[in-house]
């Protein structure tokens, strides 16, 4: 299996900058992708941004894409998801998570392990 644990979330005013963590442990050979999501109270989970960990590449939705930046660091295990230009709309509990399989990479359907979220509010 594979642990995920998120930080760096926290409350910022509109227009301001965060850095998310998310660091790997257990079978993390086994990850094909990262990616991360978030879910806002009522809404369903939406895909921020993804990773091919065995690449580096990266895939982002139109909504964060020149926003936010999804990055690694492969000696530590860790991925990133910087924010800036942060929005009211984008609050949200941010996820990330680790994908076995190749496929359905942009909806939570693809991940295998997720995890416990980190709570983002932007204040306006």
């Amino acid at each position: 299996q594979v642990q995920l644990v998120e930080s760096g979330g926290g409350l910022v005013q509109a227009g301001g900058s965060l850095r998310l963590s998310c660091a790997a442990s257990g079978r993390t050979f086994s990850t094909f992708a990262m990616g991360w999501f978030r879910q806002a109270p009522g809404k369903e989970r939406e895909f921020v941004a993804g990773l091919n960990w065995r690449s580096g590449g990266t895939f982002s939705p139109d909504s964060v894409k020149g926003r936010f930046t999804i990055s690694r660091d492969n000696a530590k295990n860790t991925v990133y998801l910087q924010m800036n230009g942060l929005k009211p709309e984008d609050t949200a509990v941010y996820y990330c998570a680790a994908a076995i399989g190749s496929f359905r990479l942009e909806r939570p359907e693809g991940y295998d392990y997720w995890g416990q979220g980190t709570q983002v509010t932007v204040s306006s």
